[in-house]
């Protein structure tokens, strides 16, 4: 399957004229892109909603989408999408509704293109470390216990809400925990 064209615009390809200015957090994800190829960035449940984790780094160093979950522990996260990143380090280019099975125990995991009107909300970091959208992002889904996923009528309401769907535009994404702050 073909890649959809990407030109890097990160702070490791540009000099922007501010690099002495970047703060601990960039640093470290500078850091471990030039180590290990993406840094992960997690954000941990809260009172406001669920947490999230996403990679920083695979568009740059391996030319395929960043992978953004959502609604599990932050460290389970973490591991899934550095297991997802490995893959793609190895030539598993990732890419929409692409499935994913040995990630989540025996669920599998279903890929799904990221409207680019969520950027701002969610990939503060990432988008620190491109400067600028677009860079492809494809949010990695799960499913519940019985294998529905959250988009499915049959899921429950709990995990309907334990994760975004990013596909759609904020617009029209169904009113939750996850539109809360639009």
């Amino acid at each position: 399957m073909p890649r959809d064209p990407f030109t890097c615009r990160c702070v490791l390809c540009h000099d922007y004229g501010d690099r002495d200015a970047a703060d601990r957090a960039d640093l470290g994800i500078i850091e471990n892109v030039r180590r290990y190829g993406w840094h992960v960035a997690g954000v941990p449940a809260d009172e406001i909603g669920p947490g999230f984790a996403y990679t920083i780094g695979l568009a740059h160093t391996h030319g395929v989408p960043e992978l953004a979950m959502f609604g599990l522990d932050v460290h389970s996260m973490h591991h899934m999408l550095n297991a997802l990143g490995d893959r793609a380090a190895t030539g598993t280019v990732p890419a929409d509704g692409q499935e994913h099975e040995g990630i989540a125990d025996d669920r599998r995991l279903v890929l799904r293109k990221t409207d680019l009107r969520w950027y701002r909300t969610f990939f503060g970091r990432a988008i620190r470390f491109y400067r600028r959208p677009p860079f492809p992002v494809l949010q990695v889904t799960w499913p519940d216990a019985d294998g529905h996923f959250h988009w499915e009528e049959r899921a429950g309401d709990r995990h309907r809400e334990s994760q975004p769907q990013l596909w759609l535009p904020p617009g029209e994404h169904p009113v939750g925990v996850w539109t809360a702050e639009l």
